[in-house]
Protein backbone atom coordinates (compact mmCIF):
# COMPACT_ATOMS: atom_id res chain seq x y z
CA UNK A 1 0.00 0.00 0.00
CA UNK A 2 1.62 3.42 -1.11
CA UNK A 3 0.17 6.71 0.66
CA UNK A 4 0.55 8.88 3.36
CA UNK A 5 -1.17 10.13 6.80
CA UNK A 6 -1.63 13.62 7.81
CA UNK A 7 -1.43 14.23 10.91
CA UNK A 8 -1.94 18.00 12.23
CA UNK A 9 -0.16 19.74 15.20
CA UNK A 10 -3.39 21.33 16.75
CA UNK A 11 -7.03 21.62 15.68
CA UNK A 12 -7.90 23.76 12.82
CA UNK A 13 -4.03 23.70 11.71
CA UNK A 14 -4.82 22.88 7.88
CA UNK A 15 -5.06 19.39 7.96
CA UNK A 16 -8.07 19.03 5.13
CA UNK A 17 -6.59 21.72 3.23
CA UNK A 18 -3.25 20.47 2.69
CA UNK A 19 -5.03 16.94 1.80
CA UNK A 20 -7.45 17.91 -0.60
CA UNK A 21 -4.96 19.82 -2.70
CA UNK A 22 -2.71 16.76 -2.55
CA UNK A 23 -5.08 15.01 -4.06
CA UNK A 24 -7.06 17.47 -6.59
CA UNK A 25 -3.38 18.39 -7.81
CA UNK A 26 -2.69 14.42 -8.34
CA UNK A 27 -5.87 13.50 -9.53
CA UNK A 28 -6.25 16.67 -12.17
CA UNK A 29 -2.23 15.55 -13.32
CA UNK A 30 -4.25 12.33 -14.12
CA UNK A 31 -2.98 9.99 -10.96
CA UNK A 32 -5.28 7.31 -9.69
CA UNK A 33 -5.84 9.00 -5.73
CA UNK A 34 -8.17 7.73 -3.11
CA UNK A 35 -9.11 9.39 0.42
CA UNK A 36 -9.96 8.29 3.81
CA UNK A 37 -10.88 10.30 6.89
CA UNK A 38 -11.15 7.35 9.09
CA UNK A 39 -13.48 9.29 11.74
CA UNK A 40 -15.15 12.84 11.49
CA UNK A 41 -16.12 14.48 14.83
CA UNK A 42 -18.87 17.58 14.24
CA UNK A 43 -20.67 19.41 11.72
CA UNK A 44 -17.83 19.65 9.18
CA UNK A 45 -17.54 17.95 6.30
CA UNK A 46 -14.03 16.50 5.65
CA UNK A 47 -14.92 13.35 4.23
CA UNK A 48 -16.89 15.19 1.48
CA UNK A 49 -14.43 17.78 0.87
CA UNK A 50 -11.74 14.61 0.80
CA UNK A 51 -13.98 12.51 -1.91
CA UNK A 52 -14.35 15.26 -4.04
CA UNK A 53 -10.90 16.14 -4.06
CA UNK A 54 -10.20 12.71 -5.78
CA UNK A 55 -12.11 13.60 -8.65
CA UNK A 56 -13.43 9.45 -8.30
CA UNK A 57 -16.59 8.09 -7.44
CA UNK A 58 -15.48 6.17 -3.96
CA UNK A 59 -17.57 4.37 -1.67
CA UNK A 60 -18.43 7.19 0.70
CA UNK A 61 -18.84 4.81 3.83
CA UNK A 62 -14.89 3.80 2.85
CA UNK A 63 -13.97 7.46 2.42
CA UNK A 64 -15.65 7.93 5.96
CA UNK A 65 -16.05 4.82 8.16
CA UNK A 66 -17.49 6.75 11.21
CA UNK A 67 -19.23 10.49 11.62
CA UNK A 68 -20.34 11.24 14.98
CA UNK A 69 -22.44 14.76 15.64
CA UNK A 70 -20.49 15.99 18.83
CA UNK A 71 -16.89 18.04 17.89
CA UNK A 72 -14.48 16.17 20.39
CA UNK A 73 -12.10 13.14 20.41
CA UNK A 74 -13.05 10.48 18.61
CA UNK A 75 -13.44 8.36 21.60
CA UNK A 76 -15.48 11.00 23.10
CA UNK A 77 -17.47 11.89 20.36
CA UNK A 78 -18.25 7.70 19.83
CA UNK A 79 -19.17 7.69 23.61
CA UNK A 80 -21.77 10.26 23.39
CA UNK A 81 -23.66 8.12 21.15
CA UNK A 82 -23.06 4.91 23.02
CA UNK A 83 -20.71 3.35 20.40
CA UNK A 84 -16.91 2.64 19.43
CA UNK A 85 -14.38 2.72 16.97
CA UNK A 86 -13.41 -0.54 16.04
CA UNK A 87 -9.97 -0.75 14.50
CA UNK A 88 -10.67 -3.45 12.12
CA UNK A 89 -13.17 -1.89 10.38
CA UNK A 90 -10.83 0.96 8.98
CA UNK A 91 -8.34 -1.76 8.24
CA UNK A 92 -10.73 -3.63 5.42
CA UNK A 93 -12.09 0.27 4.42
CA UNK A 94 -8.36 1.12 3.61
CA UNK A 95 -7.42 -1.69 1.64
CA UNK A 96 -10.63 -1.47 -0.34
CA UNK A 97 -9.52 1.93 -1.20
CA UNK A 98 -6.10 1.53 -1.82
CA UNK A 99 -7.29 -1.35 -4.85
CA UNK A 100 -6.04 0.23 -8.01
CA UNK A 101 -5.52 3.77 -6.33
CA UNK A 102 -1.39 4.99 -6.70
CA UNK A 103 -1.87 6.46 -3.76
CA UNK A 104 -3.95 7.07 -0.69
CA UNK A 105 -4.09 10.08 1.28
CA UNK A 106 -6.18 9.20 5.14
CA UNK A 107 -6.57 12.72 7.05
CA UNK A 108 -6.07 12.14 10.69
CA UNK A 109 -9.09 13.61 13.14
CA UNK A 110 -7.00 15.31 15.77
CA UNK A 111 -3.55 15.47 16.46
CA UNK A 112 -1.13 12.70 17.27
CA UNK A 113 -2.15 11.60 21.08
CA UNK A 114 -6.13 12.24 20.90
CA UNK A 115 -7.77 8.96 22.07
CA UNK A 116 -10.01 6.75 19.99
CA UNK A 117 -10.46 3.86 22.14
CA UNK A 118 -9.69 3.21 25.80
CA UNK A 119 -6.24 2.79 24.78
CA UNK A 120 -5.75 3.78 21.59
CA UNK A 121 -4.60 6.96 19.63
CA UNK A 122 -4.06 8.43 16.43
CA UNK A 123 -0.30 7.33 16.62
CA UNK A 124 -1.77 3.69 17.03
CA UNK A 125 -4.23 4.33 13.97
CA UNK A 126 -1.28 5.14 11.51
CA UNK A 127 1.01 2.16 13.05
CA UNK A 128 -1.95 -0.18 12.20
CA UNK A 129 -2.40 1.43 8.63
CA UNK A 130 1.54 0.93 7.93
CA UNK A 131 2.18 4.47 6.39
CA UNK A 132 4.30 7.67 6.77
CA UNK A 133 3.30 10.91 8.10
CA UNK A 134 3.20 14.27 6.57
CA UNK A 135 3.08 16.90 9.20
CA UNK A 136 1.33 20.00 9.15
CA UNK A 137 2.14 22.46 11.56
CA UNK A 138 0.55 26.30 11.89
CA UNK A 139 3.57 29.14 11.13
CA UNK A 140 2.56 31.00 13.84
CA UNK A 141 3.05 31.48 17.74
CA UNK A 142 3.86 28.25 19.69
CA UNK A 143 4.71 26.23 16.43
CA UNK A 144 8.23 25.22 17.50
CA UNK A 145 6.82 23.60 20.55
CA UNK A 146 4.07 21.75 18.89
CA UNK A 147 6.36 20.72 15.75
CA UNK A 148 8.97 19.11 17.95
CA UNK A 149 6.89 17.56 20.31
CA UNK A 150 4.79 16.26 17.46
CA UNK A 151 7.85 14.79 15.75
CA UNK A 152 9.66 13.31 18.99
CA UNK A 153 6.46 11.35 19.76
CA UNK A 154 6.19 10.10 15.69
CA UNK A 155 10.28 9.31 15.86
CA UNK A 156 9.87 7.52 19.42
CA UNK A 157 7.43 5.34 17.67
CA UNK A 158 9.05 4.75 14.88
CA UNK A 159 6.44 6.13 12.72
CA UNK A 160 8.11 7.41 9.26
CA UNK A 161 7.73 11.25 8.43
CA UNK A 162 7.76 12.42 5.03
CA UNK A 163 8.16 15.98 6.27
CA UNK A 164 6.13 19.26 7.34
CA UNK A 165 4.06 21.94 5.81
CA UNK A 166 3.70 25.00 7.40
CA UNK A 167 0.64 26.68 7.16
CA UNK A 168 -0.28 30.52 7.95
CA UNK A 169 -3.66 30.58 10.22
CA UNK A 170 -4.03 34.36 10.23
CA UNK A 171 -4.03 36.76 7.71
CA UNK A 172 -0.87 39.00 8.81
CA UNK A 173 2.33 37.13 9.66
CA UNK A 174 3.89 38.26 13.12
CA UNK A 175 7.62 38.86 13.15
CA UNK A 176 8.14 36.14 15.05
CA UNK A 177 6.77 33.23 12.21
CA UNK A 178 9.77 33.84 9.89
CA UNK A 179 12.49 33.04 12.98
CA UNK A 180 10.35 30.42 14.37
CA UNK A 181 10.61 28.86 10.61
CA UNK A 182 14.15 28.82 10.00
CA UNK A 183 14.83 27.59 13.57
CA UNK A 184 12.29 24.12 12.67
CA UNK A 185 14.20 24.53 9.44
CA UNK A 186 16.87 22.89 10.94
CA UNK A 187 15.78 21.50 14.76
CA UNK A 188 12.86 19.64 12.73
CA UNK A 189 15.40 17.37 11.09
CA UNK A 190 12.30 16.77 8.50
CA UNK A 191 12.37 18.16 5.35
CA UNK A 192 9.91 21.32 4.70
CA UNK A 193 7.45 20.13 1.57
CA UNK A 194 5.70 23.01 1.83
CA UNK A 195 4.48 26.39 2.95
CA UNK A 196 1.26 27.96 2.66
CA UNK A 197 0.37 31.58 3.06
CA UNK A 198 -3.07 33.03 3.85
CA UNK A 199 -5.54 32.56 1.23
CA UNK A 200 -8.39 34.57 0.00
CA UNK A 201 -9.74 32.88 -2.78
CA UNK A 202 -13.74 32.87 -2.29
CA UNK A 203 -14.15 28.58 -3.07
CA UNK A 204 -12.55 25.39 -1.30
CA UNK A 205 -11.60 24.09 -4.76
CA UNK A 206 -9.73 27.64 -5.63
CA UNK A 207 -7.93 27.57 -2.19
CA UNK A 208 -6.86 24.21 -2.97
CA UNK A 209 -5.36 24.98 -6.40
CA UNK A 210 -3.60 28.07 -4.80
CA UNK A 211 -2.57 26.20 -2.20
CA UNK A 212 -1.30 22.82 -4.50
CA UNK A 213 1.17 25.77 -6.17
CA UNK A 214 2.84 25.73 -2.44
CA UNK A 215 3.53 22.55 -2.06
CA UNK A 216 6.07 20.44 -3.41
CA UNK A 217 3.71 17.69 -5.25
CA UNK A 218 6.43 15.51 -7.04
CA UNK A 219 8.69 14.87 -3.95
CA UNK A 220 5.46 14.37 -1.66
CA UNK A 221 4.29 11.67 -4.87
CA UNK A 222 7.95 10.12 -4.42
CA UNK A 223 8.63 10.12 -0.96
CA UNK A 224 5.17 8.43 -0.28
CA UNK A 225 5.83 5.62 -2.55
CA UNK A 226 8.79 4.22 -1.20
Amino acid sequence: MKGLFVVGTDTGVGKTLVSTALLRAWATAGRVVAAMKPCETGTGDDGELLLAATLRPLDPSLVRPYRFTLPAAPLVAAAHEGRHIDLAVLERALSRLATGAERVVVESAGGLLVPWTDILTTADVILLMRLPVLLVARSALGTINHTLLTLEALRSRSIPVLGIVFSQSASLAGPEEAESLRYLATAAKAPVLGHIPWLTAPTMVERQQQAAAHLQLDAVWEASGR
